[in-house]
C-alpha cells in the first residue's frame, strides 16, 4: 500500500465510498476488511479517514477512521431500535420548513430541534417559501422559536429573501440540511450555490408531502469552505437515547428556569413549585412550545418501555 491520504467521506452507497482528500480530489474507496471486522463504528457522511491505494491494482481503501468530533444521530426509522448517524462531524443543523406547501407542523420542527440539542450541535431555523404567504404570517407562526433563541431565516427562492444572510451563516462551516420533504432544502441549495445541481422534487398535492428526492445523505464542498450535507426528508423523526430527565435542557428557553423548581428531579408536568410551569403561565415560556414538551416527555416513556 501507499501512504495514507486523510479525507472527509462525502457519500457512500453498495460499500463503496466517495472520499474527497484534503488535496481536493474525490477517490471511491471501499473499507477494508481488516478495519470492517475490527470497528463497531458504522462509517457515515462527514466521517473523516484515511485510505490508501494498492499499487498493484490502483484499487483506494478506508483504512482508518478518525475520532468525531460531533454527530447528528437518531433512532433507526419505523420499529428499528438502534442509532443511525445521520452525519458526522458537523458544526450546525440547519433545520428547513416551508411557511405553506406542505403546511408547517411545528410540533415536528420541535423534534428536530431537541435531536441536535440532545446532539449538543446549534440549531437554525430556516422557513422557506414565504412568498407564498401573507405579510407577516410566517413570522407570527415562527415567533416561538426566534423567542427561544434560535436563528431563524426567512427564506424565498422565487424572490431571493432572506438568501444572502443564509449563505453567508453557512461559510467555513460543515452543516447539515434537514426537514421534512417537499419544503425546498435542495432548490435553497441550488439558489445559493447554482454549482451544486441538486435534483429538486415535486409536491404532491394529493398527500401534501413532498416525494422523496435525495436516497441517502451527500456532503457537498462549498466554494467558500465548508461543507453542506443534504439529506433526505425525515417523515419520522426518532430520538435517540434521551432521557426523560434530559428533555428540558433540549429546550433553551428552559434553562434560565430548570434550577429554580422546588424538585431537583422536577418533570416540569405536575409537580409544585415548578419554574417552568410558572414562566409558562405568566407567558415568558411559549405555551405551544410547553405543550410540545409534555408531549416528547410521554412519548420518551412509551419509547423506554419499549425499549
Amino acid at each position: 500500500m501507499t501512504d495514507a491520504f486523510v479525507g472527509d467521506v462525502l457519500s457512500g452507497t453498495g460499500g463503496v465510498w466517495h472520499v474527497r482528500t484534503k488535496d481536493g480530489q474525490v477517490r471511491e474507496a471501499s473499507l477494508r476488511g481488516r478495519l470492517k471486522k475490527a470497528t463497531v463504528t458504522k462509517i457515515a457522511v462527514g466521517d473523516e479517514v484515511d485510505v490508501e491505494q494498492d499499487p498493484a491494482s490502483g484499487a483506494w481503501t478506508i483504512s482508518a477512521i478518525h475520532e468525531r468530533k460531533s454527530k447528528l444521530a437518531r433512532r433507526e426509522p419505523s420499529s428499528g431500535y438502534g442509532e443511525r448517524v445521520v452525519a458526522a462531524n458537523v458544526d450546525q443543523v440547519v433545520v428547513v420548513f416551508a411557511a405553506a406547501k406542505p403546511e408547517p407542523h411545528t410540533r415536528m420542527l420541535d423534534r428536530f430541534l431537541v435531536i441536535a440539542e440532545a446532539n449538543e450541535l446549534v440549531s437554525r431555523v430556516v422557513v422557506n417559501k414565504v412568498d407564498l404567504v401573507p405579510g407577516a404570517e410566517a413570522a407570527q407562526t415562527f415567533a416561538d422559536y426566534e423567542k427561544a433563541g434560535y436563528a431563524v431565516h426567512y427564506t424565498s427562492t422565487k424572490t431571493r429573501a432572506g438568501l444572502d444572510e443564509l449563505h453567508d451563516s453557512l461559510a467555513g462551516l460543515s452543516s447539515i440540511f434537514s426537514g421534512p420533504s417537499g419544503v425546498g432544502k435542495s432548490s435553497l441549495l441550488n439558489a445559493m450555490f447554482p454549482g451544486l445541481n441538486l435534483r429538486i422534487g415535486e409536491i404532491s398535492e394529493s398527500v401534501n408531502k413532498g416525494r422523496h428526492t435525495t436516497v441517502g445523505a451527500v456532503m457537498h464542498p462549498l466554494p467558500d469552505g465548508g461543507y453542506v450535507v443534504d439529506s433526505p426528508g425525515l417523515r419520522e423523526v426518532g430520538m435517540w437515547h434521551l432521557a426523560g430527565g434530559e428533555l428540558g435542557v433540549c429546550f433553551p428557553e428552559f434553562r434560565p428556569y430548570l434550577d429554580d423548581c422546588r424538585f431537583g428531579d422536577c418533570s416540569h408536568l405536575v409537580e409544585p413549585g415548578c419554574a417552568v410551569r410558572e414562566a409558562v403561565e405568566s407567558g415568558a415560556i411559549s405555551a405551544a412550545r410547553y405543550d410540545s414538551y409534555s408531549r416528547l416527555r410521554a412519548d420518551i416513556a412509551t419509547q423506554k418501555s419499549e425499549w
